[in-house]
């Protein structure tokens, strides 16, 4: 078939490869210049099933919210009608209804197969393709107060009965693992996520679409799609060149199938289909930071990833960079700034557990929004209109998910069974 995957995100670009990697021509349409331009760019790089986007629960407490948000506002005033950018009522009641503790457990069970699955499949992908990252395995989720443990208890068995490599450490057997931790910030104990992994999405992105080109996929960038329709038993999909002078010369392809991926615009491109996603903005900050070189100091800086449980802050090992990620701002509008307070906080943790290990004067500050869907549940698989396929709505589990999401989406574009099962992912259950 001949295929447009609309979209070179990380979830675009593995999407592609998988469809061209079956036999497909593969159009990929991008609005910016290169692949992992915008979510995918500077994302936390942590790779952790049953962890993943714990923090985004919908419905969770505001508390959790606003600490997680890293906001003075605190999160009901994300939620406040009137606010510019407000989350709609709509939305809104959808994401509360969805918090009931059993249907948050509910969502975690549905979501942990495709999480292993795609860890699963990106390791394949990695060696197979020698596929270089600036990988990592393990993470460390860091537990300041007892507290922290006992209320981290049922997501800790739940993972132990999915077999998941997930055991509690003491504060020393921590600090074992890793070296550079800050021995006067108060650690009551450690979760270690041994099978966990992290690494650089965008480079991973990068040498997967110099894959999906020798497997024949074509990629265009600097084009903006305009519209979808129906074209007797395929679409035409009309798209234009992203000019200094606005959107020019547009043309027109015809396919057998089209994969949506770019969440954002998605709503604006699927209502004249009689469809708009629930699509929510969730605007999120980076910081990248050189680490010092020290000689006779070989542990400064984390060895793999650690998450700050109480801050929900991650710090992954990129090389010889830390990245710090957390904290967003959920809304239909990004901010022009990020808000001071999460602005801090991310420069605080990164001071707790690591004081002078890194070059902070060097640090880059990164923004960039992804979506969610009010259930905290991503949009894969099939939609009402045969041939419209959808790959998006990850939230903050984009570079975790993509690979399994891209390769199970691919086996149901191709009329095979799936490693996982998609319809419980699918547009329906949302309509």
């Amino acid at each position: 078939m001949r295929v447009a995957v609309i979209g070179a995100g990380i979830v675009g670009v593995t999407t592609a490869f998988e469809l061209a990697a079956d036999g497909h021509a593969v159009d990929v349409l991008e609005r910016r210049a290169s692949v992992a331009e915008e979510a995918s760019f500077g994302h936390g790089g942590l790779v952790a099933p049953g962890w993943q986007g714990v923090g985004l629960l919908p419905g969770a407490p505001l508390a959790a919210w606003r600490q997680w948000l890293g906001l003075g506002l605190g999160a009901a005033a994300l939620l406040r009608r009137g606010r510019p950018g407000a989350v709609p009522a709509r939305w809104r009641r959808r994401w509360i209804g969805a918090g009931q503790p059993a249907a948050q457990l509910g969502r975690l069970q549905t979501l942990l197969p495709l999480a292993r699955y795609s860890q699963h499949r990106l390791l394949t992908l990695e060696q197979e393709l020698r596929l270089e990252h600036e990988g990592r395995r393990g993470c460390l989720v860091l537990l300041r107060q007892p507290q922290e443990l006992q209320a981290a208890q049922p997501l800790l068995h739940l993972l132990q009965a999915e077999g998941l490599d997930a055991v509690t450490l003491d504060a020393d057997q921590a600090r074992q693992a890793e070296p550079g931790l800050n021995p006067r910030t108060p650690l009551h104990a450690a979760i270690w996520l041994r099978g966990a992994q992290s690494g650089n999405g965008r480079q991973f992105a990068q040498g997967l679409r110099l894959q999906a080109r020798q497997r024949g996929a074509a990629f265009r960038f600097h084009r903006q799609v305009l519209s979808l329709q129906t074209e007797g038993s395929g679409w035409r999909v009309r798209h234009a060149a992203v000019a200094p002078q606005g959107l020019v010369d547009p043309e027109d392809g015809r396919y057998d199938a089209v994969v949506v991926c770019a969440a954002q615009g998605a709503g604006e491109l699927l209502a004249p289909l009689g469809w708009q996603p629930p699509l929510m903005g969730l605007h999120g900050w980076s910081l990248t930071v050189p680490l010092r070189i020290l000689e006779g100091h070989p542990d400064l800086g984390p060895r793999g990833a650690a998450f700050d449980e109480r801050d929900r802050i991650t710090l992954t090992r990129l090389g010889q960079r830390v990245r710090v990620a957390g904290g967003a701002v959920l809304g239909a509008r990004p901010a022009a700034e990020p808000p001071p307070p999460l602005l801090r906080r991310l420069y605080g943790v990164l001071h707790d557990w690591y004081p002078g290990a890194t070059h902070t004067a060097q640090a880059q500050l990164w923004q960039g929004s992804r979506t969610q869907t009010p259930d905290g549940l991503p949009l894969v698989g099939a939609t009402p209109a045969p041939g419209l396929w959808l790959n998006l709505g990850h939230g903050c589990s984009g570079w975790a998910l993509a690979a399994g999401a891209a390769r199970a989406l691919a086996d149901q574009i191709g009329g095979r069974p799936s490693a996982v099962d998609l319809p419980t992912l699918e547009a329906a259950r949302l309509r």
